[in-house]
């Protein structure tokens, strides 16, 4: 009950400012009714979870890949693998909707959508001593679903990458204090991969106090670096630089030994990440703050500055990581399932942790929308749209109804510690200052404002930077396997000419999308985030594709709209976003049209530009033939298996006893 009344608050009330708590309460009480019977009701007559069966990592223990892990501990891998810069990002730039859209979108999506893919991928993994979705597509799907689904996870590793990356640099640019503390970060990540490795081994409390207390050291050095011209000097990085800087970091990243650098920066932004989210919590129901953006805005005809596009599809592919994401997938039969140590498990981490991360995405709504829409737009607007001066850009925003001024930003600025604020695109300034107004407010006043914004700055760098680190290694092994079936020394993880060599390929794929949309006049974000989701959403159709094939084959049919009715949804969505990016007509979402655009007029850029839409366009449209080609491919096999032409017959490992049989008997 109290969960329908927080829904129908949100949903039906117009006119007067609702408090965010209305947004906390629908969340946590649709979540716990999802859990509690929807996912118990997937695990019992869907799946069938069998406490005696032994898992991967019970079976085929080796101490190194397949580890029998505590629960927890494994619940922790999952969220802190899984949780980029999406439920961050996309709830923050959805939010020009008004937070009606993004928030239902957020709480259903979670429940029926995305928790259920992460799931069922996770226990057909486990049940298929840890397979890849990959390799799952090609033994129940067929060939062709396996080649799709690999060019698929390669495609959005580098988009997703090449956004992120370009999310770090539109937070940073300008920003000495920024700068300067994620600049910290990397030596500080450098010591206590050292520290572990070489001074004292093992010593795991010792080194997360030592980087706890340096990363404080390092929030509190940007500060002074910001107000020493002669240092903030060599941290005020145009975005160029600061894009150029990334791709090193990022072939660095790959490069090196896991132990130097990957691992302790993914310890340190795990520490970081789980300790803020949780604070943030806190701080939203300590001071209960309420929504300036009202529930609908005048932006649902697809005229936003922030990105085009009508609410169907556009809002649906803008958040994708809070609601359903094919990135999930890749995680769910990566490293988890080989972690898993009882299979009924799977439940609390494959649908528990999604719920957790579409928590995270519902906090960034809120911090999003209790900022003044007038300063949420004078920060999310490109410049191409408000104007560069900051002047100009108020006016223009206020003329849509949403009044600002530039005295009022730049005082605003001057309090988080910025030079400007004007023209910040990406979600993660908006939601550091939204964040930060939550935090000043609860924990120390104004006095502290800014020391909340770059903690957040920080924070946000350091959870997508974590995906950076993680996913280019991911893509360079993806490479590296696809080499060694023409050269087989090109495909030893080992051979250092292989890994410098596939990781200089990776980086270089998306650090072109960086490149491009550090060029773009319109921020970048306009253009990329939209193809971003739309393609992590085509590869959750296609792992939606193979679970309804494998419940199929399982002889649970009937189970089927199960994954059959969001995957039907993401079709609509995905194709939907796909057609308009493609053959729009309005320069503004079309690639065509606003290459039409840039070839009528005359510039310097103009011809990178066009270059750029048009392989934009060649991007989508093979993504869109490819996963149309598994769609058919994989209807085809159901309309076999249940029509009596094909035999049923699942690829599971064969059943094996857990040793805690006795135990689940007693």
């Amino acid at each position: 009950m109290a969960g329908l009344l927080a829904v129908a608050t949100i949903a039906l009330h117009r006119g007067e400012q609702i408090n965010a708590m209305w947004l906390v309460v629908a969340a946590v009480c649709t979540y716990a009714l999802g859990y509690r019977f929807y996912s118990k009701f997937i695990a019992a007559k869907v799946l069938a979870l069998d406490a005696l069966r032994a898992t991967p990592a019970e079976r085929l223990e080796n101490g190194r890949d397949f580890v029998p892990t505590n629960k927890w501990v494994v619940f922790g891998h999952h969220f802190a693998a899984i949780a980029g810069p999406g439920p961050l990002v996309g709830p923050v730039l959805a939010a020009q909707f008004g937070y009606l859209p993004g928030t239902l979108w957020v709480l259903a999506g979670a429940v029926f959508g995305g928790c259920v893919q992460d799931f069922v991928i996770l226990l057909f993994s486990v049940r298929r001593d840890g397979k890849s979705l990959t390799k799952m597509a090609k033994e129940e799907v067929g060939r062709v679903g396996g080649f799709v689904a690999y060019v698929a996870v390669i495609s959005i590793i580098v988009i997703l990458l090449g956004v992120a990356a370009l999310i770090v640099v539109n937070a940073l640019k300008s920003s000495p204090w920024g700068t300067f503390t994620i600049a910290m970060t990397i030596p500080i990540a450098l010591l206590m991969g050292i520290y572990l490795r070489r001074l004292r081994p093992g010593k795991v409390m010792e080194a997360s106090a030592l980087g706890f207390i340096l990363i404080l050291l390092a929030i509190w050095g940007g500060q002074w670096a910001s107000q020493n011209p002669a240092v903030a000097h060599y941290f005020t990085l145009t975005a160029p630089t600061l894009a150029i800087l990334i791709i090193a970091y990022g072939f660095a990243a790959s490069a090196l030994p896991v132990w130097l650098l990957l691992a302790p920066r993914d310890y340190l932004s795990t520490f970081v990440k789980l300790g803020t989210i949780a604070l943030l919590a806190l701080g939203i129901i300590a001071i209960r703050p309420t929504l300036h953006m009202p529930a609908l805005t005048r932006f649902i005809d697809g005229s936003g500055p922030v990105f085009a596009g009508k609410i169907f599809p556009f809002a649906f592919i803008t958040i994708a990581c809070g609601a359903i994401s094919g990135f999930h997938s890749l995680i769910s039969s990566g490293t988890t399932p080989k972690l898993i140590s009882r299979e009924i498990e799977t439940r609390m981490v494959g649908y528990g942790a999604m719920i957790a991360e579409s928590m995270v995405a519902i906090m960034a709504m809120i911090a999003a929308c209790v900022l003044q829409p007038g300063t949420y737009f004078a920060i999310n607007s490109p410049a191409g749209i408000v104007g560069a001066a900051p002047e100009t850009a108020a006016a223009t925003i206020s003329s849509w109804g949403f009044p600002v001024t530039a005295v009022e930003m730049q005082s605003l600025a001057h309090v988080v510690g910025e030079q400007t604020l004007f023209n910040r695109t990406g979600g993660a300034p908006a939601f550091a200052v939204g964040m930060a107004h939550i935090f000043s407010n609860s924990l120390g006043g104004q006095a502290v404002m800014a020391l909340w914004y770059h903690f957040a700055i920080m924070f946000e760098a350091l959870f997508i930077l974590t995906v950076l680190d993680a996913g280019t290694r991911v893509g360079r092994f993806m490479v590296q396997d696809a080499l060694g079936h023409i050269w087989e020394p090109a495909g030893r993880t080992s051979w250092y000419p292989s890994i410098l060599g596939t990781s200089a390929l990776i980086v270089g794929a998306w650090g072109y999308f960086l490149w491009q949309g550090v060029r773009d006049p319109l921020g970048g974000i306009n253009s990329l985030w939209p193809l971003f989701g739309i393609s992590n959403q085509l590869l959750a159709t296609v792992a939606l594709c193979v679970a309804t094939t494998i419940v199929i084959k399982m002889g649970k049919a009937r189970y089927a709209p199960v994954t059959l009715v969001p995957l039907a949804w993401l079709v609509s969505v995905t194709f939907t976003a796909s057609y308009h990016k493609v053959f729009d007509r309005n320069p503004r979402i079309g690639f065509l049209a606003h290459a039409q655009q840039l070839g009528a007029s005359a510039g310097s850029t103009s011809g990178r530009l066009i270059f750029n839409d048009r392989l934009d366009t060649l991007v989508t449209g093979v993504l869109i033939i490819m996963v149309a080609l598994i769609l058919v491919e994989s209807a085809l096999e159901w309309i076999r298996v249940l029509s009596g032409r094909k035999q049923a017959e699942v690829q599971e490992a064969p059943f094996v006893t857990t040793r805690f049989a006795m135990e689940e008997q007693a």
